[in-house]
């Protein structure tokens, strides 16, 4: 297992491959549906240093707030990805991510996407978010956290070896796209097609 450090170059990513066990230490963000959308209304500057170069994780997270004011992630499991689908090319290119974290996979447009800008897919294991909260020791800062919630909100967070498998990489291969067509081709000769 590798361990890639946040943010990261276009040449490191690039490296990587379908089926490669990464484990991400550094900043990444959180966003889902309503954060893509206002991402793509405008150009967020303010968000900008905590996108390039860095990721963004498809996560509705469950967070306690300490006495303090600050924040603890107690839950931190990827939601389904390809609803951001829509989006997610162009949020790539206009901020400079170099990686998405998610379940389920993308489409089309994303895999054309992260070839064009040097970004991959990242898989996270679903139904594993309080190990994967474990992986998160500090939330740097909130935006958009009183307009959107917790779970839609841009959470800015600091990740120690959080686990995940490259499963689109920047090379037009796609996991997801080769589980599908070995279903198809299993299911045809089950039913003898």
């Amino acid at each position: 297992m590798a361990e890639l450090k946040l943010p990261v170059s276009e040449e490191a990513i690039r490296e990587l491959k379908v089926g490669d066990f990464v484990e991400l230490t550094g900043r990444m963000i959180t966003g889902r549906d309503a954060a893509h959308k206002w991402l793509m209304e405008d150009v967020r500057e303010e968000v900008v240093p905590f996108m390039k170069d860095t990721v963004i994780y498809h996560c509705g997270p469950v967070i306690a707030q300490n006495d303090d004011g600050s924040y603890d992630f107690v839950a931190a499991g990827p939601t389904t990805s390809i609803r951001e689908e829509p989006y997610q090319a162009d949020v790539i290119g206009r901020y400079g991510l170099r990686g998405v974290i998610g379940k389920g996979g993308m489409a089309g447009r994303t895999l054309k996407g992260l070839a064009e800008h040097g970004a991959v897919y990242l898989h996270a294991i679903g139904g594993a978010a309080q190990v994967l909260a474990r992986a998160i020791p500090s939330v740097e800062r909130v935006f958009m956290l009183d307009e959107f919630g917790v779970p839609e909100a841009l959470w800015v967070i600091q990740v120690d070896k959080f686990p995940v498998v490259v499963s689109m990489d920047s090379h037009g291969n796609s996991l997801h796209d080769e589980v599908e067509a070995g279903s198809k081709r299993k299911l045809e000769e089950l039913i003898g097609l």
